[in-house]
């Protein structure tokens, strides 16, 4: 049925004339299977409540979703102690990131800012969803998309992605969404490659202090961008100064918390989906580093 359903899809976009972006079935590997159903039998779960985990993630890899994401979560969850119940309603959370993060994609490619054939669709597929899980909506990543497009230019998805999830760490700054986003675009207008989007919204959260109390100034920061200011130096002067009271610590246990759900247990540091492959311009990034995907746990 989902196969007929994505043939007509693909059928109604050539028709129109519109980009269609794959829904490849992606299934959950026998490995990860394994892995699963071995926690699983260790914390005493029945073969009842594991199945029903493992059905809403081959479910999703059916859509054309992520299943890698969704079984680390799964093994992350059993590994912990945390009970099937709450880890399928975790997913159910995940699950809906990634079916938005695919919407909000395939839409800005119908629109003409995005081209589909730069970067790694799966990879910016899981920071959309990741900044979903953090906060972020879907309208302000559309609206995102729109005002960070340059004029005859298309971002990669890996761009939009990187861009969504620096997006919703600079509102766990609790600097307001639509202030964060004006820099974000602003930085991505100026050809910002993700990576360096990435540490300006970490640097950002870290001075979320200073924006509170008015030290900084989202205003200032966005006019230093649109000077040609490049991140490594718009926070130069308040590093010497000492100030800045952001969060420098790591990740902790995350798993059950609402902005977790569509992360697969990484932090604002941990992710490299903008450091691996090319950037949005064609380049090669040149701080290197591996793809966006976390090793798998065995």
């Amino acid at each position: 049925m989902n196969k007929r359903i994505d043939i007509q899809v693909w059928l109604l976009c050539l028709a129109l004339g519109l980009p269609a972006v794959p829904a490849v079935a992606e299934s959950l590997s026998i490995q990860d299977r394994e892995a699963i159903n071995r926690l699983s039998t260790a914390r005493g779960h029945s073969a009842e409540e594991v199945n029903q985990l493992l059905d809403q993630v081959s479910r999703a890899g059916e859509r054309g979703l992520p299943t890698e994401p969704l079984a680390n979560k799964v093994k992350e969850g059993l590994a912990k102690g945390v009970e099937p119940r709450r880890i399928d309603l975790v997913l159910k959370q995940m699950v809906g990131n990634f079916e938005s993060a695919r919407e909000v994609l395939q839409e800005s490619v119908e629109k003409g800012m995005v081209d589909q054939d730069q970067g790694n669709r799966q990879r910016a597929m899981e920071s959309l969803a990741e900044a979903f899980g953090r906060g972020a909506t879907a309208d302000e990543v559309r609206d995102l998309a729109r005002s960070g497009h340059q004029q005859g230019q298309r971002m990669s998805p890996d761009m939009l992605g990187v861009g969504a999830k620096s997006l919703a760490v600079i509102k766990e700054a609790m600097i307001p969404s639509k202030d964060g986003a004006a820099v974000v675009a602003e930085g991505m207008r100026q050809g910002y490659r993700p990576s360096e989007l990435a540490d300006l919204a970490r640097e950002m959260k870290r001075h979320g202090k200073d924006f509170q109390e008015g030290r900084l100034t989202t205003e200032s920061i966005r006019d230093q961008i649109s000077r040609g200011e490049r991140g490594d130096r718009l926070f130069r002067d308040e590093d010497h100064s000492g100030s800045g009271g952001g969060d420098r610590s790591g990740g902790g246990d995350r798993m059950g918390r609402d902005r977790d759900s569509g992360r697969g247990g990484r932090d604002d540091r941990g992710d490299r989906s903008d450091r691996g492959g090319r950037d949005d311009r064609g380049g090669q990034d040149d701080r290197g580093g591996g793809g966006g995907h976390g090793g798998r746990d065995h």
